[in-house]
């Protein structure tokens, strides 16, 4: 038994294995999502969270990403949600002269590209907003530049 600190050999091993893990972090996508709460349709505000808004930031018809859908059923509104490296709802149905709004809630940078080159973000910082209207109908398939795994389609119809 190792006695040289008077810390015995597995405390020191466990100790050892979290400074690893925790320096080697940074080479991997952040996994910190920001928590939501839903106290129904009825709540206007969330309690305990004043102040979380901007001025600048545009108002959307959903509030958070919603995950009572179907997963890849399409859903309407205006606002796409970037969270943990995908876009939520990854199909949305919206009517023509519609604007979407998208919103990246991730820690990492992303852009908003159609795949037929209508629209083409900046890259999106945290909490970050890109919004187009949607003049033609048509089905608009789009991802990430940063990240090609990322895909979302907005289908407009008359």
């Amino acid at each position: 038994m190792l006695r040289h600190f008077d810390i015995p050999l597995g405390a020191a091993a466990v100790a050892a294995t979290a400074l690893l893990v925790s320096g080697c972090s940074g080479s991997s996508p952040s996994q910190t999502a920001h928590p939501s709460i839903n106290f129904g349709p009825q709540a206007s505000t969330t309690p305990g969270l004043v102040g979380q808004g901007t001025a600048a930031a545009p108002a959307a018809t959903a509030a958070t990403p919603s995950s009572t859908a179907a997963p890849g059923a399409p859903q309407s509104g205006n606002a796409v949600f970037i969270v943990n490296f995908k876009f939520d709802p990854a199909t949305l149905t919206v009517p023509v002269g519609t604007t979407v709004t998208w919103t990246n809630q991730d820690e990492e940078p992303h852009t908003v590209v159609a795949k037929d080159g209508s629209f083409h973000s900046p890259g999106l910082d945290t909490h970050a907003t890109y919004s187009f209207t949607f003049n033609n109908p048509g089905t608009y398939d789009y991802g990430c530049s940063i990240h090609p795994f990322m895909t979302g389609t907005v289908v407009v119809t008359k």
